[in-house]
């Protein structure tokens, strides 16, 4: 598993009480934040496209106090048709262009691993390989999230049956695959078409419910 945690150390935390619930946006990576690969395994990692709208809306979730992850498998890496250095170098990019708009991720999570598909080291399980919940509860014992108050955003049915399990709200983009699995009790609560979308929508209903 690839962990890049990018949050800020050396600062005295709250007295217990005095802050409210950490709430998070669980974002799945391919697919939702960024455009789909079109060519090979080989070049996925070479090229960096967001999809429509989604810095302008992460930055308004950033600022509205949104804890951001990233979270996603990576079946290139646990195959050995990309390189762990291919992802690390991929990895940063994402971050920086993420920090250069504004936008900051609290920790990126993307497991590398897999038990079925893995080849050498990387034939292993994880409880951070969708649709496990090692991203949600990581986050919750070590940021303080509270995941019932958090959403899970993805276009496939892993990342939404791990924030179902996790007890997350969850947001399904369609993109023209399908989003409910029986096999793992995939009933996304909002179907929408884009990442920008779900945001906006999830910005109004925090913003409506507070008042």
């Amino acid at each position: 598993m690839s962990h890049r945690d990018t949050h800020l150390d050396g600062f005295l935390a709250p007295l217990p009480g005095t802050t409210p619930p950490s709430r998070a946006l669980f974002i799945d990576r391919r697919g939702t934040l960024i455009q789909p690969h079109q060519g090979s395994d080989k070049t996925q990692y070479r090229k960096l496209a967001f999809t429509e709208g989604a810095l302008d809306a992460l930055f308004r979730c950033t600022q509205a106090g949104w804890a951001i992850y990233l979270i996603g498998n990576e079946p290139a890496v646990a195959t050995g048709t990309c390189s762990k250095a291919d992802w690390a170098k991929y990895e940063t990019k994402l971050l920086a262009a993420l920090k250069q708009q504004g936008v900051v991720v609290t920790r990126c999570y993307a497991c590398l691993t897999d038990p079925v598909i893995g080849k050498g080291k990387q034939q292993v399980d994880s409880v951070f390989l969708l649709p496990n919940t090692g991203a949600m509860y990581h986050a919750k014992q070590h940021d303080g999230i509270t995941l019932e108050g958090s959403w899970v955003i993805g276009d496939s049915p892993l990342e939404l049956a791990a924030g179902w399990r996790a007890g997350c709200r969850t947001a399904g983009i369609d993109t023209g695959e399908p989003l409910n699995e029986p096999a793992l009790k995939t009933s996304p609560e909002l179907v929408v078409q884009s990442l920008e979308e779900a945001l906006d929508h999830i910005m109004h209903v925090a913003t409506a419910s507070s008042r």
